[in-house]
């Protein structure tokens, strides 16, 4: 390539660069609002951040005269060493502000021990994630930040959220871009926060741009971006960007995939970056894959789930029939995984609605537990052309049954017991505050045998943990058996009458029981007591 073509490529970077580090210090400079930077580690957030720490560096002393935040998101899930990278780099920034004595602090954003993902799906029953319940990442990653967010603007008022956001990234996410910008105006309306701003200085650099600058420009904190390259060199590999907007989380899409998202990611079918970093040498991770595909296999698997949704409404998926040498099958379509089937008609009860109840009590099935009673619901449809169709409805999934729960808790458990970080000796796949507050909510739905405690005494070579003795159930073994066995006797459903007596303990002591009623309505009307 000529000499001239070189530096006239060289000439149009470093233009660019300097043009974005001075609308940089402009921006900052053009009010008070505090800037909060969010940073994922990745490539685009990096430039971002090094580009400000460089501008507010060349600005004098006496204007620096407002804060900005770094903020990167730990879902508790994280692929481990990118985690471990997030750490070391976050403290380099803070040390080297610091040092230069820059108005930057570093900060990480956790879900609440409620909120997190195995007290979502261990707790509460959350099935694994998928690209059409996408439960995660709005509890997650959006609710910690935004929470951050919304703490700055209470304290002052407004603040600015500054994102490594490229147009050139995908069409979604150019059109997002585009829909929340104003003409000649640098920010933008956060879609949803009141009060917060959103500001993308380099939403018009190509990834060319990016790695030339992070290439040729050492990092101020003193990082190797030759070794973040190195972690995109896997053409399997991208970036999982720090997500603060709900509007934006759908082009964002999954970072299964991604160097830097989750390493328990079941919204995609095959974790290619795990896999990657197994195949690169760090085969100490690859029992996170094998707990990970053992995931995504037991989502669909109807054994594993309850009949019935966590509030207690039923409601019916219609199934597909086709016909084969004359012989009529229900099918079943293949999901992430789970095979496609096909189950004989014949093989099935054919009932009406009503007719459900009497049909669960005559064969004493449980809607709660691993039963899975072959029943179709007969119903008739009105086409188009005014005639009747006969249908066919399969009981819909909900929730992980408890005993389903209490198998991924003790694999869970298990793989805690054994996973060995090379660099992180403390390293956890689950934390304590989550434990209990998984046994919080286990007891509250009436798990009286106190199962999280005895499922982790199991479990040898893990921590002791002292266990509140404010939680102990209200009924030892004994007597919840014969709780039991006087529910089936008198035809009482166990769950609710445990759900009672729960939410008679919490009540208890009280003067003023303000709320109770409503507390015991919501037990007493869930759909499936009244089907």
């Amino acid at each position: 390539m000529p000499k001239n073509i070189i530096s006239d490529l060289l000439a149009n970077e470093n233009t660019l660069i300097t043009s974005t580090k001075e609308q940089i210090k402009t921006a900052y400079l053009a009010d008070e609002r505090p800037w909060i930077v969010g940073y994922s580690g990745g490539k685009d957030s990096t430039v971002v951040v090094q580009l400000i720490f460089e501008a507010l560096y060349e600005l004098p002393p006496q204007s620096l005269h407002k804060k900005v935040y770094i903020i990167s998101s730990d879902t508790l899930i994280e692929t481990p060493l990118i985690m471990n990278t997030i750490n070391q780099t976050l403290a380099h920034i803070q040390k080297a502000a610091h040092t230069y004595q820059l108005p930057i602090e570093t900060h990480k954003v956790q879900p609440t021990p409620q909120n997190s993902f195995w007290v979502n799906l261990i707790g509460r029953g959350y099935p694994s994630p998928n690209q059409k319940f996408r439960w995660c990442t709005d509890r997650l990653k959006i609710e910690p930040a935004n929470a951050f967010i919304m703490n700055k603007v209470s304290s002052f008022g407004k603040v600015v959220m500054i994102l490594g956001v490229r147009e050139d990234e995908s069409t979604s996410r150019n059109t997002s871009i585009q829909e929340h910008s104003i003409d000649g105006q640098l920010f933008m309306r956060h879609s949803t926060l009141t009060n917060a701003f959103v500001y993308a200085p380099i939403r018009t650099f190509t990834v060319d741009d990016v790695w030339h600058y992070l290439l040729q420009t050492p990092s101020p904190w003193g990082d190797d971006n030759h070794a973040l390259h190195r972690l995109y060199q896997d053409a399997t590999s991208g970036e999982c960007p720090l997500i603060i907007d709900k509007q934006i989380k759908e082009s964002a899409g999954s970072c299964g995939n991604s160097r830097f998202g989750c390493w328990v990611c079941t919204v995609v079918t095959e974790d290619k970056a795990l896999t990657g970093f197994i195949q690169s040498g760090h085969d100490w991770m690859k029992p996170l894959l094998d707990f990970r595909n053992w995931l995504t296999t037991i989502r669909d698997d109807r054994t594993k789930r309850m009949k019935y949704r966590m509030n207690g409404q039923i409601y019916f998926n219609t199934v597909r029939i086709e016909t084969e040498n004359n012989e009529p099958y229900v099918m079943i379509a293949k999901k992430a995984g789970r095979e496609a089937a096909k189950i004989p008609f014949s093989h099935f009860t054919i009932l009406q609605k009503q007719d459900i109840p009497s049909y669960l009590a005559q064969h004493q099935i449980d809607l709660r537990t691993a039963d899975d009673p072959l029943i179709l619901i007969n119903y008739e449809e009105t086409a188009l052309d005014g005639t009747q169709m006969q249908k066919y409805a399969q009981l819909g999934l909900g929730p992980y049954t408890m005993a389903t729960r209490q198998e991924i808790l003790t694999r869970l458990l298990q793989l805690q017991a054994t996973i060995q970080h090379p660099n992180d000796a403390n390293y956890q796949v689950i934390t304590e505050a989550e434990l209990k507050e998984i046994r919080r909510i286990w007891l509250q739905q009436g798990d009286w045998e106190d199962n999280v405690p005895n499922i982790y005494a199991r479990i040898p070579h893990l921590p002791s943990i002292l266990w509140e003795r404010d939680d102990n159930p209200i009924l030892h073994h004994d007597d919840a058996q014969q709780l039991e066995a006087l529910c089936q006797t008198h035809h009482v459903d166990s769950t609710v009458m445990r759900k009672l007596l729960n939410l008679e303990k919490d009540y208890a002591g009280y003067k003023i029981r303000r709320g109770i009623q409503d507390e015991i309505a919501k037990i007493l009307k869930q759909d499936y007591l009244h089907l």
